[in-house]
């Protein structure tokens, strides 16, 4: 993403559809989060519209693939894309699973183990990332650490309590 405006290549408002469904207050504050920690920090930019930002993205669900509605600002719309969510199934459920070991260690392990497996839930969390950046290549340019926010996003999607 070389040469972009940072003020034009990014998002400022990510909005779920009501396919996405509401969950329980915790749930939907850990969404919450990850929308604003999205938002307060990015770099999105669709490929086909260069430069023509900052973008809204509306999320929704359907037949279990995310779709990626993106809108200029001002609620032009720019590009739908579709990410089918099968690529991403064995990394959320075994970030999850990793998730449970490493607020269960916090408890009773020893630092060393908690790192361990805090290691482990990052480096599952990258693979989610990058997967989703080669997923969205080509499409819409982000960078890792935009990335790491969009999926952890599909991950409190996906998050049933």
């Amino acid at each position: 993403m070389r040469g972009r405006d940072a003020r034009t290549s990014r998002l400022v408002d990510v909005e779920l559809d009501e396919s996405i469904g509401r969950s329980t207050p915790d749930i939907e504050h850990e969404r919450a989060v990850a929308i604003f920690d999205l938002i307060e920090e990015n770099s999105f930019q669709p490929v086909s519209d260069d430069g023509c930002g900052p973008y809204r993205l509306r999320l929704s669900l359907v037949d279990s693939r995310l779709v990626l509605a993106v809108a200029r600002q001002d609620g032009a719309e720019v590009i739908t894309h579709i990410l089918s969510l099968t690529p991403f199934r064995r990394i959320v459920k075994d970030y999850y699973l990793i998730c449970e070991s490493y607020y269960e260690a916090i408890r009773s392990a020893t630092p060393s183990q908690i790192e361990a497996i805090d290691m482990g839930r990052r480096g599952l969390h990258n693979e989610g990332s990058q997967t989703l950046r080669d997923r969205l290549s080509g499409k819409i340019d982000v960078d890792f650490d935009t990335a790491r926010r969009l999926f952890t996003l599909i991950c409190v999607l996906h998050w049933r309590g």
